[in-house]
C-alpha cells in the first residue's frame, strides 16, 4: 500500500512537471486573448470570426482582441507586416524569410522571454494566416466538419501546447479544391428549398457558398469549380457569390467544358446568341467570353482554356481530326489574346488550365500546341484511375500539371452519386502517382455533395496540403485517427475495423452498381438508354455460398456500428448518423435488397414438382427480406432529411439520384403487403453466422501474402478486394510458394487493380509457374470498352492463363513489365467453368 501511494505521488509530481513546461493559451478562467494588426486580408477576418465561434463552443467564452504586449496569441500576416514587426520576429529567431517564400504557408511557435512568452501564428499571406488561425481550432479539438457534419466540439477547461512547440506548414499543391458537380439531387435543392429559401429554383445562394468556402478553409483548400449542372443558377448570376469567394480567399475556376469562366449550360442562349460554334459564330462566342472577363478579371481565378460543346460534348462545327486540331488551336490562341487584353497584359502571369478530357486528349496528341505556361490538368477515367500524366518533357513545363479526380460521377457504365465509397488506398495510389509526375499546380476533386464524401474528401485535401501526411502503410492509421477525432477515442477505435471492412465490401461492388445495370446505352435497344436490373454474379452456392457470405459481412459491420453508437456522446449522434450509420446501413440494405431478390427469383422456376412448396416458402422469405431492405433505405433517408439535426439537412439526401433502375423497389416474383413482410420475416430461417469458405479444387491468395518480393514492391492499405494490394515498379515481381493437392489443367486468374498506363504505352504483367516461360498479359483498355466497364465496376481487371500442374510444391511469379501495375489477388482453379464473383480467400480483410 505504501509503495502504491509512493508511485502515485511520483506520477503526480511528474505530471505537474510536464504541465509546468506547457504553454497555456486558455486557463479555464479568462477568455483567450489575441493580437492582430488591422492591416490583414479579408480572409483573415473570416478566419478570426470562425475561430471566435469555435472557442465559444470549446471554452464558453469569446476570445478578446488585446494589445500585442498583453495577448496570449500573436497573429501576423507577414506580407503586410511593417519593418518593426519583421525586426521583432527576427529577434525571436522566427524564420521569416523561409515563411515568406511559401505561398499559403504558416508558422506557429511559442516564442519570447521566459516571462513574456506568446504563441505566434504567422502566415506568409492572407490564406496562410487564415490556415494558421484555424490550426488553433484544430489544436482545441474542433473538427473541420463542425458545421457541415454537426461535429460538436468537446468543452475544454485548459488548452496548452509544449513550450517548445513549433510547426511550419505549406501546401504541396498550389491550388486545392472541389468541383461541385451533379448537385441536382443533394446540395442544390437543400440550398434553395431549405437553407436559404428562394423563389429561383436551382439557386445555390451566397450564404450556402460561404459555408462551403468556410469548410474549404478548414480543410486548407483554396479553390472551387462552382455548381453548373441542370437548373443550377450559374455562379456569376448569384448575387454576392463572387464577393464571398474573394473574402474567403477562394479562387474560382470552371470545368473542362466551361472556358473563360462561363457556365455554358446556364448562360449560353442559342436563341439570343446563335450556335455555340466557333467556326460559324466566332464573334458571338468571343463577345460572350469578353463579358465575363470584364466582370471577373479583378478577382483571383483559374481560367480554363480550350473549347468543347455547350455541356459535356464534342466541339461543334468540326468533323475530321485535322479540323479539330486546327479549330481548337485557333480557339486557344484567341483566348490568350483576350486574357492579355482584359486581365493581364503578361498572359503568362494569368493562371490557365487546359483539361485534356475525353476526346480532347486525342486532339492534343494529334498536334495541338498548348502554351508552356498553361497547366495541363490530367483526368481519371471517372472511376478513380488516372488515364494520363505528364511525361518527362511535359513535367518541365512552367505551367506544371494538375489533376481532375472523381469521388462521384454521372455517366457510363453507371453513375455513383448516392454514397461515397471510393477506397482510400485508391485515392492515395493515384494521387501520389500524379504528384510524383509533377502534378502539383492544381488538384480538383468532383463531389456531388460535401457530407457523404467527408472522409474521402479530407484524405484527398490532406494529401494536397501535405503529400507526406499519409503513406501506403499509414492509410489505416489515418482513417482511424479521423474516426477518433470525429467520435472520440473509444468509439473511433471500435469503428475502424467496421469502416475498413465497409470499404472492402464497397470495393467489391459499389451500392449504386448492385443492379448489374448500365446507363448511356443504345436507346434503340434499351428504353432511356438504360439496362434493366438482372441477377448479379454473386453465387448462391459456389464456395459455400458467396452471396450469403457477402451479406453476412455487412451484418457484422452493422453490429459493430450499432455497438459503437452506444459510445457516442449525444451531441455527436447526428454526425455519427450522417458520416457512419447512414452510409453503412444504406449500403447494407441495398445489397440485401438486390441479393435477396436474386435468391427469390432463383426459387421461382415455374416448375411443378415435389419441391414446389418448400421453394415457395423460401421464395416468400427472400421476398420479405428484399422488400424490408428497400423500406429500410427509405426510412434511413427520411430520418436523414427530416429528423437528423432537427431537419437541418432536409432535401440534401436522395436515395434515387437520376431515378435509375437500381434504386427502384426490388424485382420480385411476388409483391408482399407490409403485414405479409412481417409474417414471412418472422417465419423465415434464422441467419447462419460465419459461413466457411469451401475452396473446392482451387488455390487462392491475396498478393500481399507473397513468399518473396523484389525491391520496391509496396503493399497499399485499403486498396483492392484484399485491402492490401501490392504496387510493383517496372521490372518488380512477387513470388508465391504453394502446395497443390491436385493435378491436371488449371486456370490461373490474376486480379490487378484496373489502373491505366498514364502514358502512351502499355500496362502489362507476366505470370510464370515453376520458372516456366512467362505468359504476358496486357490490361490496357483503349476507351470505354466493355472490358473496361466490367473492370471499373468490380474494381479489378482479371486476366486468365492456362497451366498444367502436378501434385506437390510449386512457385508462381507475377512480374510487372510496365509502370503502375498493382497486384491484388490470384486464383488457380481446377474447375475453370464455375460461375462466381469474389475470389475465395479466407481472412480477405
Amino acid at each position: 500500500m505504501l509503495l502504491r501511494s509512493f508511485l502515485l505521488i511520483i506520477v503526480f509530481v511528474c505530471s505537474q512537471i510536464v504541465r509546468s513546461n506547457d504553454f497555456v493559451w486558455y486557463n479555464g478562467k479568462q477568455a483567450i486573448s489575441y493580437a492582430m494588426p488591422q492591416s490583414t486580408a479579408p480572409v483573415v477576418k473570416i478566419a478570426i470570426d470562425m475561430f471566435t465561434e469555435d472557442m465559444k463552443q470549446v471554452t464558453g467564452l469569446s476570445p478578446k482582441q488585446s494589445p500585442a504586449s498583453q495577448a496570449t496569441i500573436r497573429i501576423i500576416q507577414l506580407d503586410k507586416a511593417d519593418k518593426k514587426q519583421q525586426k521583432e520576429l527576427r529577434g525571436l529567431n522566427i524564420p521569416i524569410d523561409e515563411i515568406a517564400a511559401k505561398k499559403d504557408g504558416f508558422y506557429m511557435a511559442v516564442a519570447g522571454s521566459s516571462k513574456g512568452k506568446q504563441l505566434f501564428v504567422i502566415g506568409s499571406d492572407g490564406r496562410g494566416t487564415a490556415y494558421g488561425i484555424l490550426e488553433l481550432s484544430r489544436l482545441a479539438g474542433v473538427s473541420p466538419w463542425v458545421w457541415w457534419g454537426d461535429v460538436t466540439p468537446e468543452k475544454q477547461n485548459r488548452l496548452a501546447v509544449a513550450d517548445t512547440f513549433q510547426t511550419f506548414q505549406s501546401p504541396s499543391v498550389e491550388y486545392r479544391g472541389i468541383f461541385l458537380n451533379d448537385e441536382d439531387w443533394s446540395l442544390q435543392p437543400w440550398s434553395w428549398k431549405k437553407f436559404e429559401p428562394s423563389n429561383i429554383k436551382g439557386r445555390i445562394g451566397a450564404r450556402t457558398y460561404k459555408e462551403i468556402f468556410k469548410l474549404l478553409l478548414r480543410l486548407r483548400a483554396n479553390a472551387i469549380w462552382p455548381g453548373m449542372h441542370g437548373i443550377t443558377t450559374p455562379f456569376y448570376f448569384v448575387p454576392g457569390a463572387k464577393e464571398v469567394a474573394d473574402s474567403c480567399g477562394i479562387a474560382i475556376g470552371t470545368s473542362h467544358c466551361e472556358p473563360l469562366m462561363r457556365n455554358n449550360v446556364g448562360e449560353w442562349s442559342v436563341k439570343r446568341r446563335g450556335a455555340y460554334n466557333y467556326i460559324t459564330n466566332r464573334d458571338s462566342v468571343q463577345a460572350y467570353w469578353i463579358e465575363r472577363l470584364k466582370e471577373a478579371g479583378k478577382y483571383e481565378n483559374m481560367y480554363t482554356i480550350g473549347m468543347r460543346g455547350i455541356h459535356d460534348g464534342h466541339m461543334e462545327g468540326v468533323k475530321t481530326m485535322d479540323e479539330k486540331v486546327s479549330a481548337l488551336q485557333q480557339v486557344i490562341n484567341d483566348q490568350r489574346k483576350l486574357l492579355a487584353k482584359y486581365t493581364n497584359p503578361d498572359v503568362t502571369k494569368v493562371p490557365q488550365v487546359f483539361v485534356p478530357y475525353k476526346e480532347v486528349l486525342q486532339i492534343m496528341e494529334n498536334g495541338l500546341q498548348v502554351p508552356e505556361d498553361v497547366t495541363l490538368m490530367w483526368c481519371d477515367d471517372n472511376y478513380g484511375y488516372m488515364t494520363r500524366l505528364s511525361d518527362e518533357e511535359q513535367q518541365k513545363r512552367s505551367g506544371g500539371g494538375g489533376v481532375y479526380y472523381h469521388l462521384s460521377y454521372w455517366g457510363r457504365p453507371h453513375d455513383y452519386m448516392w454514397l461515397c465509397t471510393t477506397q482510400p488506398g485508391l485515392i492515395y495510389n493515384e494521387m501520389k502517382q500524379a504528384y510524383d509526375h509533377n502534378a502539383r499546380r492544381i488538384w480538383i476533386v468532383n463531389v456531388h455533395d460535401l457530407k457523404p464524401s467527408a472522409y474521402n474528401l479530407e484524405l484527398f485535401l490532406d494529401m494536397a496540403w501535405n503529400i507526406n501526411s499519409v503513406g501506403p502503410s499509414t492509410l489505416n492509421a489515418h482513417q482511424e485517427k479521423w474516426l477518433c477525432r470525429e467520435f472520440g477515442e473509444q468509439a473511433g477505435k471500435k469503428l475502424f475495423p467496421a469502416m475498413h471492412e465497409f470499404y472492402r465490401l464497397c470495393g467489391i461492388r459499389k451500392p449504386e452498381h448492385m443492379g448489374w445495370t448500365q446507363v448511356e446505352l443504345d436507346k434503340r435497344k434499351y428504353p432511356r438508354g438504360r439496362s434493366q436490373v438482372i441477377d448479379t454474379e454473386f453465387s448462391l452456392t459456389e464456395f459455400g455460398g458467396e452471396l450469403d457470405r457477402y451479406l453476412d459481412s455487412y451484418e457484422a459491420i452493422k453490429k459493430t456500428v450499432t455497438e459503437a453508437e452506444a459510445l457516442i456522446a449525444p451531441k455527436r449522434k447526428d454526425a455519427f448518423f450522417s458520416h457512419i450509420k447512414y452510409q453503412v446501413f444504406a449500403a447494407a440494405a441495398m445489397s440485401t435488397k438486390m441479393l435477396e431478390a436474386q435468391r427469390a427469383r432463383s426459387y421461382s422456376t415455374g416448375q411443378c414438382d415435389e419441391s414446389l412448396w418448400g421453394r415457395n416458402k423460401a421464395m416468400l422469405s427472400a421476398c420479405a427480406r428484399s422488400t424490408k431492405a428497400y423500406q429500410e433505405i427509405k426510412e434511413l433517408t427520411d430520418y436523414y432529411n427530416n429528423e437528423m439535426a432537427n431537419g437541418k439537412w432536409k432535401y440534401s439526401m436522395c436515395f434515387y439520384p437520376r431515378d435509375l433502375y437500381v434504386f427502384y423497389p426490388p424485382t420480385l416474383p411476388i409483391g408482399l403487403t407490409d403485414k405479409e413482410v412481417d409474417k414471412y420475416l418472422a417465419e423465415g430461417p434464422k441467419k447462419t453466422s460465419s459461413r466457411k469458405i469451401k475452396t473446392d479444387k482451387c488455390i487462392s491468395y491475396n498478393a500481399c501474402n507473397y513468399t518473396q518480393a523484389s525491391e520496391g514492391a509496396t503493399p497499399i492499405q485499403a486498396l483492392g478486394h484484399s485491402m492490401n494490394a501490392v504496387a510493383l515498379p517496372k521490372g518488380g515481381s512477387l513470388t508465391f510458394e504453394f502446395d497443390c493437392p491436385w493435378e491436371g489443367e488449371a486456370l490461373l486468374r490474376t486480379a490487378v487493380i484496373p489502373t491505366q498506363p498514364n502514358d502512351k504505352g502499355d500496362i502489362r504483367f507476366s505470370v510464370s509457374i515453376d520458372g516456366g516461360k512467362p505468359q504476358v498479359l496486357s490490361f490496357r483498355e483503349k476507351g470505354r470498352t466493355e472490358t473496361w466497364k466490367r473492370n471499373v465496376l468490380r474494381g479489378q481487371a482479371v486476366k486468365e492463363t492456362k497451366h498444367s500442374l502436378k501434385k506437390g510444391k510449386h512457385t508462381l511469379t507475377i512480374k510487372a513489365l510496365d509502370k503502375h501495375v498493382v497486384v491484388d489477388q490470384w486464383m488457380l482453379d481446377f474447375k475453370p467453368n464455375r460461375k462466381f464473383y469474389v475470389f475465395p480467400i479466407e481472412g480477405n480483410k
